[in-house]
């Protein structure tokens, strides 16, 4: 059986998802064979696996990071937000259903059999489990019944290590404070602190490091920097929100919508030179960007409505009549449409009509379409006319079908992994106004590069300087900057030594 080792937080967005990204890719290069685990994640990015199952995305970059394909396995269970008190409930990569923040917590404990007949398996696989807990163990309102932090580490025998975040100020309580509060069994399970995201002189917080390890009896094994690197984000604590600057030779805007899902779709775009992706959530915030993302969202419905009262869609059928590029994806791509219909309440119920810039109507159903495919964009017109021809591959995640009448021309033909039912059309294009439901349709490097084109020629700059490249080997780059990162500033033997003693 894996050794398993446990990341747990002081809050969300201390650094978890990262950490255990890093320490994935430690050990795949030192020569075990490693596999993250999240026994619960909650995250609008999700993913599909090759089976055509479900799964929260923080888990695939740390799968990627290992170096192995990722599997529904390494997160049994995943809650989507639908609103602000409720969640589709997804376990084993299928949608169990929706339930209220209540209903759940009085349900969750029933799912531990499913969490550890994943656990097990992957246990067997593997050499080493680097498993990571979600917000934190200290929220003594929601320890009973716990399944995703102390719980789960009891469960798997797993020694952890507590990750506080200095950067958004006062590391010190947030470490000592969550030790406090922990059960005294709970609290002989951690055995190291990390302090995260420092900046600065280290020197200068050297007194603490000994106060904080007098104070809490636990050894500090690290404090890792603040990192700039590119890997994707689990949700929307991401600070790709919060950036500004000043707008590159091609500026991308991508709606912020209140919902908003797989957002990672646009990092492609982020690595490349002279090109700047903003997220704007108002109209003054969108300015005038060479192309608008209209990216996907766990509510379309609901979401559409939000742009046409904040006076965002008026801007996006602004920019459209005057040529710009509008590209939807997923939720996007149905918000473009004429009509979207919700007969069986899958989201809010009724009718609502969208924003008519593709000749298309979408009706909402029970059923998730849940898939990887592979394809070709066909005749691409307008803008983005370079595309045409393009090879394409990437995953639908979806609520609904779009149809539209024999009129229509498609973005792409597609391949599904899972029907395998030969080629069919996807997406929907009309002058500069494109459409899809394939996530990831970015990420082939000549994808990218050809989007970069098309708008530099319509915008009258050179673009050829714009450099693309393999998102795939680029992430992998990534990878491996932060185990270097990670290897310089955290006490690997210390934390061998921790994984090898184990509880």
């Amino acid at each position: 059986m894996a050794k398993a080792i446990m990341i747990q937080g002081t809050m969300s967005n201390a650094g978890k998802s990262l950490l255990a990204a890093g320490l994935c890719r430690i050990f795949h290069q030192d020569g075990y064979r490693v596999a993250p685990f999240k026994s619960q994640n909650m995250a609008l990015n999700s993913f599909i696996t090759e089976e055509g199952l479900e799964m929260g995305r923080a888990q695939v970059m740390q799968a990627e990071a290992a170096g192995i394909k990722p599997s529904v396995l390494m997160n049994p269970v995943l809650l989507k937000p639908t609103n602000d008190t409720g969640s589709q409930v997804i376990v084993n990569g299928e949608v169990l259903g929706t339930m209220d923040a209540r209903e759940y917590f009085a349900y969750k404990s029933q799912l531990f059999p499913e969490i550890m007949k994943a656990y097990q398996r992957l246990a067997e696989a593997y050499d080493i489990i680097v498993i990571e807990g979600a917000g934190s163990p200290a929220e003594i309102n929601l320890k009973r019944e716990d399944i995703v932090n102390m719980g789960m580490a009891k469960r798997a025998g797993a020694p952890v290590l507590l990750v506080g975040d200095i950067d958004r100020g006062g590391v010190f309580a947030q470490l000592v404070g969550t030790v406090t509060l922990l059960d005294e069994d709970e609290r002989s399970m951690i055995k190291g602190l990390v302090i995260n995201k420092f900046r600065g002189d280290k020197t200068i917080l050297e007194p603490g490091v000994r106060m904080l390890e007098e104070i809490a009896g636990i050894p500090v094994v690290g404090v890792a920097p603040y990192l700039s690197i590119q890997v994707e984000d689990e949700d929307s604590l991401t600070e790709r929100f919060s950036r500004h600057g000043e707008a590159g030779v091609i500026d991308l805007a991508v709606i912020r919508l209140p919902r908003i899902s797989n957002f990672t779709d646009f990092n492609p775009f982020e690595s490349m030179p002279g090109v700047t992706v903003r997220y704007a959530g108002s109209v003054r915030e969108l300015g005038n960007p060479d192309m608008i993302l209209l990216p996907g969202t766990k509510n379309t419905m609901e979401d559409l409505l939000w742009m046409r009262e904040n006076g965002l869609e008026a801007a996006v059928l602004k920019a459209a009549a005057a040529g710009k590029v509008i590209f939807g994806i997923c939720g996007g791509f149905q918000m473009l449409g004429e009509l979207l219909s919700d007969p069986d309440h899958v989201e809010a119920g009724g009718t609502v009509r969208g924003m008519g810039l593709l000749p298309v109507d979408t009706v909402f159903a029970a059923g998730k379409t849940r898939t990887r495919v592979t394809g070709t964009f066909g005749k691409v017109d307008g803008v983005l006319s370079e595309l045409s021809e393009i090879p394409v591959e990437g995953y639908e995640i979806h609520m609904g079908d779009t149809t539209g009448g024999n009129d229509v021309s498609s973005m792409t033909m597609i391949e599904d992994f899972v029907r395998q039912d030969g080629r069919k059309p996807d997406g929907a294009q009309r002058g500069n106004v494109y459409g899809t439901y394939i996530h990831g349709v970015f990420d082939r490097e000549e994808v990218a590069k050809a989007v970069i084109r098309g708008l530099g020629r319509q915008k009258g700059v050179d673009t050829e300087h714009i450099t693309g490249i393999d998102f795939q080997t680029f992430k992998e780059s990534q990878y491996d900057i932060l185990a270097d990162a990670l290897r310089k500033h955290m006490d690997m033997k210390k934390i061998y030594e921790i994984l090898e003693t184990g509880l």
